[in-house]
């Protein structure tokens, strides 16, 4: 009996270590709406530890079609301490004429690793 009680105490422990990251949040602040845009995103850090933001890859596309209008990557090097945000400049090369879609993969460093966070976010031209 007494080992079947470690067992599960040790089954326990390992389970409640071995919970995933959250996913790091994007808001959209706002577009700088010309022939060569610029959408300026917050993305907050909701773990408990600092991360380190290397890569996003994204896709700006049409809301109601869904057809892409515009994509890249942008290389990153930015600390976002645990609870904090940071604002990134994303280049949109097309003009924001109706409402699109943010999705991307926001690559980061989170304790020692480098994890991939499935992004996105709706942005509203004004």
């Amino acid at each position: 009996m007494v080992r079947f009680v470690v067992a599960l105490l040790l089954v326990a422990a390992s389970a409640a270590g071995c919970h995933s990251a959250k996913t790091p949040e994007l808001r959209v602040l706002g577009v700088n709406n010309t022939a060569d845009s610029h959408v300026f995103v917050q993305v907050t850090n909701p773990a408990a530890k600092p991360m380190r933001l290397t890569r996003l890859e994204y896709t700006f596309a049409s809301a109601a079609s869904g057809t892409t209008v515009a994509e890249g990557e942008l290389a990153l090097a930015r600390e976002v301490p645990a609870g904090a945000a940071v604002i990134v400049d994303i280049p949109l090369e097309a003009e924001a004429t109706e409402t699109l879609t943010l999705q991307g993969k926001l690559t980061a460093e989170l304790d020692d690793l480098v994890r991939s966070f499935k992004v996105s976010a709706q942005i509203q031209p004004h």
